[in-house]
């Protein structure tokens, strides 16, 4: 690994080359916030699925990227007159150094914070010390992106509420939610309410994610994890229908299942 004065050559190095391509460059010298931000995002989604996948040479490289783009954000800032890559770096400190007076304790009253002893606390303490930043939250869940995907954002709905004792005070009671929400789901499925149908469809899955944060699972990766199952054995199956010089839309359901349990059987054995 490298040293610490390694890392800031480096650092600085992205700098510079980040700054000659802002000048020299027909592409990055007409760059704008909005121009942009499409890129970060799938720059970002591109880092997520390095990291579902582990694949540690990949997650080096999407790092990378999402780096650059801090880096050009900070960069229009700077043109702009508005902020630069040390205010970037210095209010993020400063707020870090806020939000854990467990680790850097403050002068003033703590009301306790300081006295965090786990993760759970830590949490716990933060919801309150946002608050009480001078460009914090204003409310708890004032936090949540409005831009969050659905599924993530129920998560951390659930996730704030907790952290300020808004929450199951036994986990298996949740059971009863799910359980009561898939009920009134299929009511309205057999009464064909398409609307009401929905409505339902989202409590039901907003009670799963809570069973899921409740039992410490993540539901998004979970959900990913599924995702690329489901992707594998589907391509396995259709990789075999090729060979066999049949297309899938001429395979029956049952020849279908007999392909994807094949894939299941090889995953198992691996």
């Amino acid at each position: 690994m490298h040293t610490r004065e390694e890392k800031l050559e480096a650092f600085g190095r992205l700098l510079d080359v980040l700054d000659r391509l802002r000048m020299e460059c027909p592409w990055d010298r007409k760059q704008t916030n909005e121009s942009l931000r499409p890129n970060t995002i799938e720059e970002t989604f591109e880092l997520c699925d390095a990291l579902i996948k582990d694949d540690k040479a990949n997650i080096c490289k999407e790092l990378g990227d999402v780096i650059m783009h801090v880096m050009f954000y900070a960069r229009i800032g700077e043109e702009k007159g508005d902020f630069d890559i040390a205010d970037v770096c210095n209010k993020e400190a400063d707020k870090l150094i806020f939000r854990h007076p467990h680790v850097y304790p403050p002068q003033e009253e703590t009301n306790g914070f300081a006295d965090a002893k786990n993760s759970e606390e830590v949490l716990k303490n933060w919801e309150q010390i946002k608050l009480k930043e001078k460009d914090g939250n204003k409310s708890v869940l004032s936090g949540v992106p409005a831009s969050l995907p659905s599924l993530i954002k129920a998560y951390r709905i659930q996730d704030k509420a907790r952290n300020v004792g808004f929450d199951w005070e036994d986990r298996q009671d949740v059971w009863t939610k799910v359980k009561e929400e898939l009920a009134e789901l299929e009511a309205e499925l057999n009464r064909e309410d398409r609307e009401k149908s929905t409505r339902e469809l989202g409590d039901f899955l907003f009670s799963v994610i809570n069973a899921a944060r409740l039992y410490h699972l993540n539901p998004d990766n979970a959900l990913e994890h599924t995702n690329q199952k489901f992707i594998r054995r589907f391509n396995y199956l259709e990789e075999h229908s090729i060979k066999q010089g049949r297309p899938l839309t001429e395979m029956t359901l049952a020849e279908m299942d007999a392909l994807w349990e094949e894939a299941k059987k090889q995953e198992q054995e691996q």
